[in-house]
Order: C-alpha cells, then sequence, then structure tokens
C-alpha cells in the first residue's frame, strides 16, 4: 500500500522558489504594492546585459519602456481587482538600452496573505519576439496572396504589394518593373542587362513626407554595381546593413541622399524573377527604431516577390493579348463612318479592355444606310476575330436587302455553326470552354419614307432625339442572344425619323439606359445642325459618370438629313407595252435636267426599258418606275408579284432572255428587295466625278 503525500515541506517550498529563480526559463519579478521590484529572476528576457542588482529596487515603469501600453497602469488594475492578467503580449525593452524591443507574454498574478491582504504581485514574461514576427510574416504573406493581382496591370499590382507590405513589414518599399514588361514585352533572362530601363510603378513609407530618389512613373536605367543590379545580376535576395559611408552610395547618389533622410538602416532587395527571366525589384526598408531584417524576412521576401512576379507576368500576358486583340479590331473596324446625303454619321470607340464590340454602315439600294452595333461575349483575341467573323456575316447578309429581323435570324444561325465548331474544339481548349454569343442591334434608315426599321438580339436598342429635344427608346422586340439555345423569333419595329433627329445606337445597354435617364448631352443634339458631330460625341462622354464602366462600348452617332426632293423621281406606270416607250422617254428628261453624261444616260434608258418590260410581261400591276440621283444613279421597278426574277444566259438562237442579263452587264450593281407591296428590281451605276470625261466603266 502507498500513502497518501502529504503537503510540500518548508525546505521543498524555498526549494522550488530557489529553482524558479535561479533556473527557470520563465522571466519571473516579484513587485511590492508600490511596483517595486523585489526580486527578479536572470531568465528575465529584457534584462539582457544587466544584473539583478541594478533594477531591484526601483519601479516597473522606470526600468522597461513598454511600445503602446501602460505597463504601470495593468498591473495596477491586477493590484487592485485581484483579477489576473494573463497571456498579454507586450513590446518592451530595458530603458535606455540599445537592444531591440522585444515581445513579451506577460501574465501578472496578485499575491494575498492568509487573511486575503495583498502583498504586491508575480509577474512573469516569456519571450515570444520569434513566435510574433512569425505570425506577423504570415499575416502579411496571406494579406499579399489575398489582395495583390486582383487587376491584371503590373503598375496597379505594384500599388497593392506596397500597400499590404507598409507598415505591417517594412517601412517604405519600392517597386520597379521592366519597361518592356509593361507593354506585354517577353521579359529579358537573367542577368539583367545593365541598359534596361526599368519604371518606379509604386512607391509608399510609413513617414508623412517621405523622400524619394525619383517619382513614380519614372523609366530610368539602374547605375551599378549596387545591391540592387546585383540581386538583378544573381537573382538573388540581399539583406544589407545601410552604413553611412557605404562604398556604393556614390555610383546613385539619388538613391544615397533619400536613404540619409529617412535615416534607413537596411535594405531588403528582392528581385522579381520568374523562370530565369527578370520582370522587376522589390526594394524594402527599415529605418529609426524598426529592427532590421533577418533570415527570416528574407524568405518572407522571396514568397512575396515570386507571387508578385507571377502576378505581372499575368498582366504582361493579358497586355500582349490585348494589344494585339485591339490591333485585330482596328483591323477588322471600318476606319471612316460612311455619311450618306440623307445620313451623316460619327463613330464613337469607348473601347477599354473588350475588342469584341463593333459597329458599321452598310449603304444599301435605294438611299437607304444599315447602322449596326453589337458586342461578343468574352475578351482578347478570340472576342476579337469572332467579332470580325459576325461583321463579314452581317454584310454579306446585308447584299442581299434582308429585312432586319430576318437578316438576325440567318446571322442567329450562322453563329449557332460557329458556337458548334467551338464546342467541337479538343477538350482542355480554352476556346472550349468560352461559350459564343452576341448582342446585336440592326437598322436601316430610309430617307426617302423618313422611316427606320429596326431588330435586335439581346437587350440593345439605339436612342432618338427628334428636333423638339425629347429623347426615346423604340419599343422593339427583343429577340434571343446570338448563339444562344432558343427558338423565339426575332421581330422588327418601324419607328419615324424626322429631318434633324440623332440616333444614338449603344453596344452597351448600361449605356444606353443612363443616357435615356440622363440624357443631358443629347438633348444639345438640334444644336448640333450645323456642327461637327465629333462635337456631340465628346460631349456624351465627358456625362458619363466614372463608375458606369462603359469602357468596352461602341457607339454610332447618326444626324437625319431630308432627302433633296429635285434628285429622286417616282412615276407610276400603265400595265401595258406602251409603258415602255413613256418611261424612257421620262427617264431621259430626267437624266438631261439632272446632267447626267451621255453614256450614263445612255445605259440607263436601256435599263430602264428592260426592267419595265420584264414588269409588265411577267409582273403584277401597280408598276412603278424609280430614279434617285444619290452616291450612285439607281434605277428601280416595283411591281406586285413576288416572283423572284432569274438572271438568264440565252443562246444564240434565242429571241428573248437577255433583259437582265443586260441591266447587270451595264450596272455596277443589282439585285431584287422584297416588300408587302411585292418586290423591287434595282440597278445601281456609278456617276463620274467631276473632271472625269464622262465615260462609266461597264
Amino acid at each position: 500500500m502507498h500513502s497518501e503525500p502529504g503537503p510540500p515541506s518548508e525546505e521543498m517550498s524555498v526549494s522550488m522558489l530557489e529553482a524558479l529563480f535561479s533556473r527557470s526559463p520563465v522571466g519571473l519579478h516579484l513587485l511590492d504594492t508600490d511596483l517595486r521590484i523585489v526580486r527578479v529572476n536572470t531568465a528575465t528576457p529584457a534584462l539582457r546585459g544587466l544584473t539583478s542588482k541594478d533594477v531591484v529596487g526601483r519601479r516597473l515603469q522606470d526600468v522597461y519602456d513598454v511600445v503602446g501600453d501602460d505597463v504601470a497602469a495593468l498591473v495596477r488594475d491586477v493590484l487592485d481587482t485581484g483579477v489576473p492578467l494573463r497571456g498579454r503580449v507586450l513590446r518592451a525593452r530595458v530603458r535606455n538600452s540599445p537592444v531591440e524591443v522585444r515581445h513579451v507574454e506577460v501574465t501578472a498574478l496578485r499575491l494575498d496573505n492568509p487573511r486575503g491582504e495583498a502583498l504586491g504581485l508575480a509577474v512573469t514574461g516569456i519571450d515570444v519576439t520569434e513566435r510574433e514576427r512569425g505570425r506577423c510574416r504570415g499575416r502579411v504573406l496571406d494579406t499579399v496572396r489575398r489582395t495583390v493581382g486582383r487587376s491584371l496591370d503590373a503598375a496597379v499590382t505594384g500599388e497593392e504589394l506596397v500597400e499590404a507590405v507598409v507598415p505591417a513589414f517594412a517601412d517604405i518599399a519600392v517597386v520597379e518593373v521592366v519597361d518592356a514588361v509593361l507593354r506585354g514585352d517577353e521579359p529579358p533572362l537573367a542577368p539583367l542587362p545593365g541598359d534596361t530601363p526599368l519604371m518606379r510603378t509604386a512607391f509608399r513609407s510609413r513617414h508623412d513626407r517621405p523622400p524619394a530618389a525619383h517619382p513614380v512613373g519614372d523609366v530610368r536605367r539602374l547605375p551599378g554595381p549596387t545591391p540592387f543590379t546585383r540581386a538583378l545580376a544573381d537573382l538573388r535576395p540581399r539583406v544589407v546593413r545601410l552604413a553611412p559611408d557605404a562604398p556604393w552610395y556614390d555610383v546613385d547618389a539619388p538613391r544615397a541622399d533619400a536613404i540619409r533622410s529617412t535615416r534607413a538602416h537596411t535594405l531588403l532587395a528582392a528581385p522579381l524573377t520568374l523562370r530565369g527571366t527578370v520582370l522587376g525589384l522589390l526594394s524594402l526598408y527599415r529605418t529609426g527604431d524598426t529592427p532590421p531584417f533577418d533570415e527570416g524576412d528574407r524568405r518572407l521576401a522571396v514568397e512575396l516577390a515570386a507571387h508578385t512576379a507571377l502576378c505581372v507576368d499575368n498582366a504582361r500576358r493579358f497586355t500582349r493579348e490585348h494589344t494585339v486583340a485591339a490591333t485585330v479590331q482596328r483591323q477588322l473596324l471600318p476606319r471612316e463612318p460612311e455619311s450618306h446625303t440623307s445620313l451623316e454619321t460619327a463613330y464613337l470607340s469607348l473601347t477599354g479592355v473588350d475588342p469584341g464590340s463593333w459597329y458599321d454602315t452598310i449603304a444599301l439600294s435605294g438611299a437607304r444606310t444599315a447602322l449596326v452595333v453589337g458586342s461578343v461575349a468574352g475578351r482578347g483575341l478570340n472576342a476579337a476575330t469572332t467579332m470580325g467573323q459576325l461583321r463579314t456575316v452581317i454584310r454579306s447578309l446585308s447584299a442581299f436587302d434582308l429585312p432586319p429581323d430576318e437578316l438576325l435570324a440567318r446571322l442567329h444561325d450562322t453563329t449557332a455553326e460557329l458556337a458548334h465548331e467551338r464546342a467541337c474544339r479538343p477538350y482542355g481548349g480554352p476556346l472550349r470552354r468560352e461559350m459564343l454569343c452576341a448582342d446585336c442591334v440592326y437598322a436601316i434608315h430610309d430617307p426617302l419614307s423618313g422611316s427606320c426599321v429596326m431588330a435586335c438580339a439581346g437587350r440593345l436598342s439605339p436612342l432618338v432625339v427628334r428636333p423638339d429635344r425629347t429623347v426615346g427608346v423604340p419599343d422593339a422586340p427583343s429577340g434571343p442572344r446570338l448563339g444562344t439555345v432558343g427558338d423565339t423569333p426575332f421581330g422588327s419595329v418601324a419607328f419615324e425619323v424626322p429631318s434633324g433627329s440623332v440616333l444614338v445606337f449603344t453596344s452597351d445597354p448600361r449605356l444606353t439606359a443612363h443616357l435615356a435617364e440622363h440624357p443631358g448631352p443629347l438633348r444639345m443634339a438640334p444644336e448640333f445642325h450645323d456642327r461637327s458631330l465629333q462635337d456631340l460625341c465628346d460631349a456624351v462622354v465627358y456625362a458619363l459618370p466614372p463608375g458606369l464602366a462603359a469602357g468596352d462600348a461602341a457607339m454610332i452617332v447618326a444626324r437625319v438629313h431630308s432627302f433633296p426632293a429635285d434628285r429622286c423621281a417616282t412615276w407610276q406606270l400603265p400595265s401595258e407595252a406602251d409603258a415602255v416607250a413613256e418611261a424612257r422617254r421620262r427617264a431621259h428628261d430626267r437624266l438631261v435636267a439632272w446632267k447626267v453624261d451621255e453614256e450614263t444616260a445612255f445605259n440607263t434608258e436601256l435599263i430602264v426599258s428592260e426592267l419595265v418590260t420584264n414588269a409588265i410581261r411577267h409582273g403584277t400591276p401597280p408598276v412603278q418606275l424609280r430614279l434617285i440621283n444619290d452616291r450612285t444613279l439607281t434605277c428601280e421597278v416595283l411591281d406586285g408579284s413576288a416572283a423572284a426574277p432569274r438572271l438568264r444566259h440565252a443562246r444564240t438562237a434565242d429571241e428573248g432572255g437577255r433583259g437582265l442579263f443586260i441591266a447587270a452587264q451595264l450596272a455596277r450593281a443589282w439585285g431584287t428587295r422584297y416588300s408587302p407591296e411585292g418586290k423591287t428590281i434595282w440597278t445601281e451605276q456609278t456617276l463620274p466625278e467631276d473632271g472625269d470625261d464622262g465615260r462609266v466603266s461597264i
């Protein structure tokens, strides 16, 4: 049997106290009720270089300099209330000591006699400097990984980095990036050539008015040899003690002056490197009383630089792809708008990050003009090339004189085929994971009727600014987005566009909604009758709020004019053989009045004769002839039949079948368009410019 242990003997208790004060790794202070130090052990972390005789009898607050806390108030509260202070981490050092500030985990307990009267305090301290520094490094690394690289902009990445590390890790931070990398070029291999220019993209300091060697945005070559050039040569980070007379100060005098003025004592230079290439340099400084960088800080700087380098390289790749995509977009978009007699247009490109937006104006028969604005979902080169494909398809379909709703239906089918091709690409390809869809609005302006017919795929719709300064949005039925699954038919809407009106087409519905709610600049449109449309475009841009995020929009601004009445002639013709001669005579008189050259007039009379003959023989009443003197000389013959004409190649012995063939040979272009009233056969001939000899090439 074992007996229960008895209470410790007085000798054992005394021995335990002696062990605590002589051999324990935990610092221990005994304080009296006046907070004077009665006894202290040799393990007290802040007493390095001092003995117990130097502190016994002095007040606790007179011995230790605590940063950010009132140590006397903390322990006095324990003495007054009896509530222990447990695990409070303080930053402290002995007053007037050169020893750096240390992190100490403090616990304070009140000592009472058997009657419950306070005798003093027992205060323990454990040096947790390395633990706290490790935690601080972990928080800095977590912040950098979470906040740095959120934008695909190398300059913004540098700003995010210096904001994350100052003052949490360094007192001053500087980021410099190879200038060619900012433009999207491939980064140079290490060692970095000495003549490579770097741009200072970010600077941050904990000081109120920090002196800087060079301003942010400055591009310069680093003089050498210095710790900075050496780090960029061997790609090894360096912790450098900054002595007042360092030998490399003379090489880079502006930086040396800035270092001296900030009292920086330690430099940590870490190269921004990725796969053996150099993207830039991270320079960190500690000043004043901040502890110098150590080996743990150097390892952290390596991780910070690696993460930043990856983010900068991602931004570089995006910049390169965006530059290529923007170049492709510029080549695919029309350079100048097609302004006609009755419609003056201007392009406004707010393209910032999305090369998939496009605009177009297409000349159609009968002095009409098609206005197109659209936007392809996605970014980069893929969006730009898809945009080019859709624009080409629209131009090809417009040559068939299709109504807007029918044209968008066929464009939708073509987009679905392109989407199917994309979905059939190999697994893992970037295009396979990116859905193809687009928004588009297609409108046809007819100056002779003063109207506009429009169809929409998606949520795009134009704004109409009338001469009375009212701004409205046509109530157009919204069809499905191009390339999406759905059988909803496309619808069209026709609306009046009186002379003096301004049409505004945008590829971003948010921009349309904003201009509809805040039409301030658009209400100025009636004042632009004799002014450049570019002024109106500038007024619209100035009125956009910064938070609209319409930096990727494309816009067409079109001003409507009346078509000159003396440049269009229309005749109703009887459905009989004599009508051909009458049509030819009227056409001749009108061409003479327009001073059309003889050869073009002769060809036009022959075209009129053949088209009217075909309409009387093969069509149904009513028959109408119209001549339009616009950018080209247009001849149109309308009849009530929907039967499609066919161009035949008659044989030598055939007595007929050459009418449409002859008209096609004499005209620059010809075609057929359909309407509820029937069909219209039209031809266009090129009018000689001033100074020509009057001949028209056939």
